[in-house]
């Protein structure tokens, strides 16, 4: 085969193993064990991979499941390797798959998520799979009761909005998905199976993930959650959370985790005990007994076995130490052909003899690999680590390695670790792009010459080490990825390198380029791999994206720069996937890998094929890395992915290929040979902890105290010294050598940094005093010009990233204002706004409306179109019938007419009435509702629809009737406003004239009555102070002194407006407002006493005094006016204002009843809208029901041509059946026809012979192994059937012996008894086969009928369902949801208790009622009246008619009692009591009698009911011991019903003959039993009836009848 192997199944009573492979339509592979030879090839339809292989313990049975995309189950017979049936079931990964042990029909497939047990049903020759899965417990391990998703039967009955259904129906679902849907609220988190086994009880224990353990019985799948028991055991405290792998053992399980331990669980019928079993090194993965129970097979998750074998001494022996992880590298011990060294990521490192592959000694350096490489030079090995970490290993003794020296390069992985090929240098290539060159021999401690910095990403490093030059050229491959070319970077290491390796290296261990020589080259397209020719001329590259190889001529003369290398010849490769190149050890082979898996070595002069191998496979990602030995003999190679080692040999080597090769490692072994035995005497001698430690302790040391000599502030060091690397050790070295170079001018520079420290810590404590914005943040003070520089930057970048946050959150912000905006303000037709009254706490607010678009006008008025059709429609049908009626009306009587135009007008009067039926106030509107349909006439779909569409059209007629009214209101107020303001200036003169403190009371509209000012900031609602800038400030500066410098000059040459403010006071004339403030000037003189004033200023006096007296009164009467207009004009605004306020109020009543409508019409909406949601739910779940019916009609058709199938099948093998036992019977009878020739006593001599067979005793298990083996002997298998028959037929051979001839008989009589007896043998073996067979096709066929009859009853069910639906659905269409109007107050009630259901309710119009009560009044006082008028004639004939009665029956009494007089009897008594004087005396005394009689008769009765209790509590006695005996009888049920089943298997194998007799016994006996229970029930029949006239005879007797005489 080729390819992985994938999965593997073991079959150890056949010993056979079975594998499949992974590839493209993978096979399976059936191999005998231990001989490995392959027996047959099994090939399916699977596309991609098998997941699981199951064998049966029984049989030749082998199931597979595979993976995406058939996820098929498929049974095989391997022996035949076909395919006996299969299962598909799509998106269900599989975890494990087991056959049941006891019974190969059962298989349980589990999964995290699943637990799925399969039966096998076999009919002759066909096998089918029938699966059955188990409701596992919830998460807690409690059990959730499933309801039935397509039949709830628990859902509850809405009586008012109809039937309720299944969510799948809500939901909307139709197909299979509605038979498993449930909405995410009922959706609980189940247990998660990870580990099964089978017990002999055919159950199922499955340990979870939760930790719990579950018990699944195998035929009706019931999961019981065993209860751990608590105990104090010794699991410190450990706790087996989820088991990894379970094994069956008798009593319990064993279970493994994660932790390395094996547990026992012991089981006692619902509980288990954990206690410790066994403790392994590693967690265990998988673990599995052998046959015999005495050994257990224990895998490890690392790949290790073990095998722990029970006794009285039990042992854990490992038997495969396997390598933890894949390998990460290998490499070749030198010469190559003996030994060779792997390591993994883990950090083991293996020795592995090539011979026979076996690991010689292993090494863990306990920390995680990625490199190898082994010294040619000595016997030395260096391995690379994660953390950077070079450690070179001794292989001197490869029975036993050891680590003799560690250096820490660098912080970064090490990638690369090469060997020249005389094994001078060790390079080094680190993750960062650090190539480092290190002394390969150990007698140097491994020196570190220094490092090459290169691009990082190193792709591949080469050398050339030729013997006959001095020096070692390398280069090395990188990757441009920007560009999507390569670089090369070569440069050379002289010999000498470890004599001048300090001139070579500066202070800091890096290599100065002039002096290694290094050259750069770029390749204009990218490689994946490129080594160097031992000539140094020519460069092989494998192109990363082409499958080419290509050879580049390197320049001869030296240059500068980068020089780029053009590829002068190309070579397919026939490799595809990025490849690999090396070289042999002599130069001339080219080694080429890829990810097909194939390996190649080309000559390399022409890159010709010399050999091609395919070791590894490309689902395996092909190979990983190659190494050749010295000779070229041994070949080593390692896949990536495969976690193989393969070690390639040449089949034929020899000629010049062979001659090159080994001529050149004889020469270099010969110039190896003193360093590598000077090499190997120096390991010898020094010990590891000599090479280890003292030199990096020396070194440590040195450096640790220079450090110490330094103080903190000359040398700051930020890195552990226990983890320096030796990069940052070199970088530390000359930091110190320039703190010592520099160390005075640096004592100058801290002194100015103490005095800028000074200046520094004054402008902080400046800053403390400044304001919060403009103070620095402490940082800033710092005087680090770069830490400055960096600080600026990161603020400049946190204010740049600050700003485009803010302004992407404005952003953010502008756009979602804009989108609301949008939807709520600019996409309204109205615009949504209030009115608020003046003066009391009323606000109205308008309907906010949108447009109406074109497609809901269209639809609008194709609707009304619709309607306005239906109705002249039904106009003129009316009138049609109307017509047609005033024809018949002719013919009728007078009072007919009469009749009919009480009911015209009652009619027409009822028309008059308001709609209560409308469901609405839309009428107060002026809106006509003539169009709408009636509520008991919306049935159909399209009517709701039409209804709703007309219903939305009044409800926005009506926001429309409204806002017009509350556009008018709006413009009315504003008007007021208006009004108001106009007269408040003349109020506010009036104030300001009469100096008073009052307010004008100003009216304004509030925000909400004027939305669209919230669209705008005003500048006042700005707090936050405007940013000007200082352009801007200057500018309006300059502004405002130009403005200053112009009013000042405007003023100094305006002179008449001085004249007239000095002269007039400002006025040319004085106003009648002004008199309010004119002021009549006093006199000069009377600033003097009046005692001196003259005559003519006493007249002036008088005169002032006058015009004072005028003015005041003037002045009065001008303020009694202003007061009175004042008044005037304030009562006018509150009039108006009031006026409007009114107007308002019944503008809000007009919006609540709008409101009232809009509410109504929108729950006439909802209501048909609800209808609609709740009709589309019941279509819903009619078709899903119809497809489910239609899907299960298809099973029956299935199930009814698998009956016919299995019943055709059954005949013709019953046919057989029968056909086969008559030539048994007819070999039986004529078996003395056939010996007729001899004498008859030799015939029955023979007969008796021929019915003898012989006795096949069965090997008896040994007592100790019964103990082990829970199993025992796995019933039903092939094998063993097999192993049967030939242990008969040999049996057989026995007695054909002639030793059991009988005498006298001829030989050749003797030989035909002997065919024919073995005929017979052989036929009855084959009727035994065929009566299994026979048994097996009628329980198959009688499972086919069960599931047939199970498909009728869903059948029936569905169609019920069905049915019911669709009454709900009809019932649900005609009655319908209306909505009435009442009057509020109409109806009261005490006690609100509604009734929700009216079946026999009728509604009609409460005026037909009234009027309906009043004719009925009326005709009932009419009949009244006339009753009364024949009350009084019928009384006279009635009064006649009685007393002609009562004369009747006094003739018919006085008749009687002559008749009776006639016929009058005279009984003993009569006469006695006639006769006796003294008859009241002779009662008592048989009084007395009787009552003595009476008391005897209670005494008999007591007497008897004791007898009974005694005979009761005897009886009850009896009743415990029968328990007893009961409970004991059930305790041996179970054996009994074991023997039964033993017995009914024996007569099952007997033959169908022996049963037909029993049963026909049994029926004999059947009836035998009937007919004499038939004789006695006849016989007490007669006797009953004798009894009962006997009983009768003395009833009669004791009672005697009284017949007239």
């Amino acid at each position: 085969m080729n390819g992985i192997v994938g999965v593997v199944a073991t079959n150890i009573p056949y010993e056979v193993v079975a594998f499949s492979d992974r590839k493209l339509k993978p096979l399976i592979y059936i191999y005998n064990f231990p001989g490995l030879t392959r027996r047959t090839k099994l090939k399916g339809n699977v596309l991609l991979d098998y997941t699981l292989l199951s064998f049966s313990y029984c049989g030749t049975y082998l199931a597979s499941y595979s993976s995406l995309p058939e996820f098929e189950l498929a049974l095989w017979n391997w022996e035949l390797g076909v395919i006996l049936c299969k299962k598909s079931q799509p998106g269900v990964d599989v975890s494990q798959m087991t056959f049941n042990p006891m019974n190969w029909r059962q298989l349980c497939l589990s999964s995290p998520s699943l637990v799925t047990v399969w039966t096998i049903e076999r009919t002759n020759q066909d096998h089918h799979l029938k699966a059955k899965s188990v409701k596992l417990p919830l998460e807690d391990g409690s059990y959730f009761n499933e309801k039935d998703i397509i039949f709830p039967e628990s859902l509850p009955k809405d009586l008012i909005y109809g039937p309720i259904l299944p969510l799948s129906a809500v939901a909307g679902l139709v197909g299979e998905e509605a038979e498993t849907f449930r909405p995410k609220d009922d959706l609980y988190p189940l247990l998660h199976p990870t580990m099964h086994c089978w017990t002999p009880q055919s159950e199922l224990y499955v340990g979870c993930e939760e930790g719990h353990l579950l018990m699944i019985n195998g035929e009706n799948l019931k999961v019981t959650v065993l209860e751990k028991i608590e105990d104090i055991s010794p699991m410190g405290g450990r706790k087996l959370f989820s088991p990894v792998t379970i094994a069956y053992q008798k009593g319990g399980v064993l279970a493994s985790g994660i932790d390395g331990f094996v547990y026992s669980l012991i089981i006692k019928e619902s509980s288990y005990k954990v206690e410790d079993f066994l403790q392994v090194e590693e967690h265990v993965g998988h673990m599995m007994f052998s046959p015999s129970y005495k050994m257990l097979l224990i895998q490890a998750g690392k790949g290790s076995v073990y095998i722990y074998t029970f006794g009285e001494e039990p042992t854990l022996d490992k038997i495969l130490e396997a390598c933890d992880g894949k390998f990460q590298a290998i490499d070749l011990i030198t010469p190559g052909n003996e030994y060779c060294m792997t390591a993994t990521y883990s950090g083991d490192v293996c020795i592995w003899r090539i011979e026979d592959g076996t690991c010689i000694s292993r090494l863990s350096l306990n920390t995680p690999t990625t490199v190898l490489a082994c010294s040619p030079s000595s016997f030395t090995a260096a391995v690379g680590t994660v953390n950077g970490s070079v450690h070179f290993i001794d292989t001197l003794e490869t029975a036993s390695p050891e680590e003799i020296h560690m250096v820490h390069l660098s912080d970064s992985e090490i990638q690369h670790l090469l060997y020249d090929q005389r094994g001078l240098f060790l390079l080094a290539g680190t993750l960062q792009g650090y190539i480092f060159v290190i002394n390969a021999k150990p007698s140097s401690s491994f020196q570190i010459f220094g490092y090459i910095e290169v691009i990082k990403g190193i792709l591949q490093i080469s050398t050339v080490s030729v013997l006959e030059t001095d020096i070692v050229e390398v280069m090395v491959l990188s990757p441009l990825p920007a560009t999507g070319r390569s670089r090369l970077e070569i440069f050379t290491l002289p010999k000498i390198l470890p004599l001048v390796f300090a001139n070579f290296a500066d202070e800091r261990g890096r290599m100065r380029d002039e002096l290694i020589h290094k050259f750069l080259y770029e390749i204009d397209h990218s490689l994946s791999s490129a080594v160097l020719d031992f000539q140094s001329r020519i460069v092989y590259g494998f192109c990363k994206d082409v499958p080419y190889i290509c050879c580049y001529c390197l320049p001869e003369k030296e240059h500068s720069g980068i020089f780029i290398l053009k590829p002068y010849q190309k070579v397919q490769s026939k490799q595809y996937g990025p490849g690999m190149l090396s070289l042999s050890g002599h130069g001339s082979w080219l080694i080429t890998r890829a990810k097909c898996g194939t390996l190649y070595i080309r000559d390399v002069s022409t890159l010709e094929t010399l050999v091609r191998c395919r070791s590894h496979s490309h689902q395996g990602h092909g190979i990983q890395s190659v190494r050749i030995s010295l000779d070229g003999q041994t070949i080593l190679v390692n896949g990536r992915d495969d976690g193989t080692l393969v070690c390639l040999r040449w089949r034929r080597f020899g000629g010049s290929l062979a001659c090159d090769i080994l001529q050149h490692c004889q020469h270099l072994l010969a110039s190896l040979s003193s360093t590598i035995d000077d090499e190997n005497v120096y390991l010898s001698m020094k010990l590891r902890e000599s090479l280890d430690v003292e030199p990096e302790q020396t070194e440590f040391e040195e450096v640790k105290s220079s450090i110490h000599s330094s103080s903190q502030e000359e040398l700051p060091l930020f890195v552990n010294k226990k983890e320096i690397s030796w990069l940052e050790r070199k970088s530390q070295e000359a930091i110190e050598k320039e703190v010592k170079l520099f160390s005075n001018k640096r004592k100058e520079i801290k002194r100015g940094i103490k005095e800028l420290a000074k200046i520094v810590l004054k402008m902080m404590e400046e800053n403390e005093a400044e304001d919060h914005i403009a103070k620095l943040e402490q940082r800033e003070f710092g005087l680090d010009l770069d830490e400055l520089d960096r600080l600026q930057k990161e603020s400049e970048r946190e204010v740049a990233e600050m700003r485009k946050d803010v302004e992407m959150h404005n952003l953010a912000k502008r756009y979602l204002a804009e989108i609301i905006k949008e939807e709520c303000w600019n996409s309204m037709a109205v615009k949504g706004r209030a009115l608020k009254c003046f003066h009391i706490p009323y606000v109205v607010e308008n309907f906010p409306m949108k447009e109406r678009t074109a497609e809901e006008l269209k639809e609008v008025k194709r609707v009304l179109q619709q309607r306005k059709i239906e109705t002249e429609c039904l106009k003129l049908r009316k009138e049609i019938i109307e017509v047609q009626s005033a024809m018949t009306m002719v013919k009728k009587p007078r009072h007919e007419e009469e009749d009919e135009e009480e009911e015209e007008d009652v009619t027409v009067k009822d028309t008059k009435l308001p709609n209560y039926l409308l469901g609405s106030l839309c009428t107060d509107f002026g809106i006509h509702a003539s169009l709408l349909s009636s509520q008991l006439e919306l049935h159909s779909r399209e009517e709701k629809i039409n209804q709703i569409i007309l219903l939305k059209d009044i409800t926005y007629k009506v926001k429309t009737i409204f806002n017009n009214e509350f556009d008018a209101a709006y413009k009315q107020k504003e008007f007021e406003i208006a009004r108001v303001k106009e007269r408040n200036v003349r109020i506010q003169e009036i104030i300001l004239d009469l100096e008073l403190e009052e307010l004008v009371w100003l009216p304004e509209l509030d925000d909400s009555e004027k939305p669209e000012r919230t669209l705008v900031v005003e500048n006042s609602e700005i707090t936050i102070q405007k940013h000007v800038p200082p352009w801007q400030k200057a500018k309006k500066e300059l502004l405002a002194a130009q403005k200053m410098e112009q009013w000042l000059q405007s003023q100094a040459n305006d002179t008449r407006h001085r004249a007239l403010m000095d002269m007039m006071g400002g006025v040319l004339e004085v106003k009648k407002e002004d008199i309010l403030r004119m002021v009549i000037p006093q006199p000069a003189f009377m600033a003097k006493p009046d005692a001196i004033w003259t005559e003519e200023e006493r007249k002036q006096f008088k005169e002032y005094e006058k015009k004072v007296r005028e003015l005041n009164e003037e002045r009065d009467k001008y303020r009694k006016s202003l007061e009175a207009e004042l008044r005037k004009l304030q009562n006018s605004i509150q009039e108006s204002t009031q006026n409007f306020d009114e107007y308002l109020k019944r503008l809000f009543e007009r919006r609540v009843k709008a409101e009232m409508v809009i509410n109504q019409e929108e729950l006439k909406i909802n209501n048909l809208l609800f209808s609609l949601l709740l009709d589309e739910e019941l279509s819903t779940r009619e078709t899903f029901l119809n497809n489910y019916l239609k899907k299960k009609q298809e099973e029956k058709s299935q199930t009814v041509e698998a009956i016919q199938k299995a019943k055709d099948d059954l005949d013709l093998y019953k046919e057989h059946y029968d056909n086969l036992l008559a030539e048994d019977k007819v070999m039986d009878r004529s078996f003395k026809k056939e010996f007729s020739e001899i004498p008859s006593y030799q015939v029955d001599m023979l007969y008796k012979l021929f019915k003898r067979r012989p006795r096949i005793h069965k090997p008896k298990t040994h007592s100790e192994m019964a103990s082990l083996v829970p199993f025992g002997e796995r019933p039903g298998s092939g094998k063993l059937n097999k192993d049967a028959f030939a242990q008969l037929m040999k049996a057989m051979d026995d007695l054909d012996n002639t030793n059991n001839m009988p005498e006298g008989l001829d030989p050749s009589v003797w030989n035909h008894f002997c065919v024919t007896r073995r005929m017979k043998v052989e036929n009855e073996q084959k009727v035994k086969q065929k009566a299994a067979g026979l048994v097996e096709m009628m329980a198959f066929l009688r499972k086919r009928v069960d599931e047939d009859e199970k498909v009728q009853e869903e059948i029936e069910k569905v169609s019920h369902e069905l049915i019911l639906l669709q009454e709900e659905k009809v019932k649900f269409q005609l009655n319908l949801t209306i909505q009435i109007l009442l009057k509020q107050g109409q109806v009261e009630l005490e006690n609100f208790q509604l009734l929700l259901e009216y079946p026999d309710a009728i509604l009609i119009n409460k005026t037909i009622i009234e009027d309906l009560n009043a004719v009925i009044r009326t005709q009932g006082h009419k009949k009244v009246a006339s009753m009364m008028e024949s009350k009084d004639i019928h009384k006279g004939i009635f009064q006649i008619e009685w007393e002609h009665k009562k004369m009747e029956m006094e003739m018919e009494d006085l008749n009687q009692r002559a008749w009776d007089i006639q016929m009058l009897f005279f009984s003993k008594e009569r006469q006695k009591y006639l006769s006796e004087p003294n008859y009241e005396t002779l009662v008592a005394i048989q009084i007395g009698i009787m009552e003595q009689t009476i008391a005897v008769i209670d005494k008999t009765h007591k007497k008897n009911v004791e007898n009974c209790r005694k005979l009761l509590k005897k009886l009850g006695k009896f009743s415990n011991q029968k328990d007893v005996t009961n409970y004991s009888l059930s305790c041996n049920l179970q054996e009994e019903l074991v023997a039964v089943s033993e017995r009914k298997d024996i007569s099952n194998a007997m033959g169908s003959q022996l049963t037909f007799e029993k049963i026909a016994k049994v029926q004999y006996e059947n009836m035998m039993e009937q007919q004499k229970l038939t004789n006695i029930s006849k016989e007490q029949a007669e006797q009953i009836l004798v009894l009962q006239a006997e009983v009768e005879r003395l009833r009669m007797k004791t009672y005697p009848a009284l017949i007239p005489m």
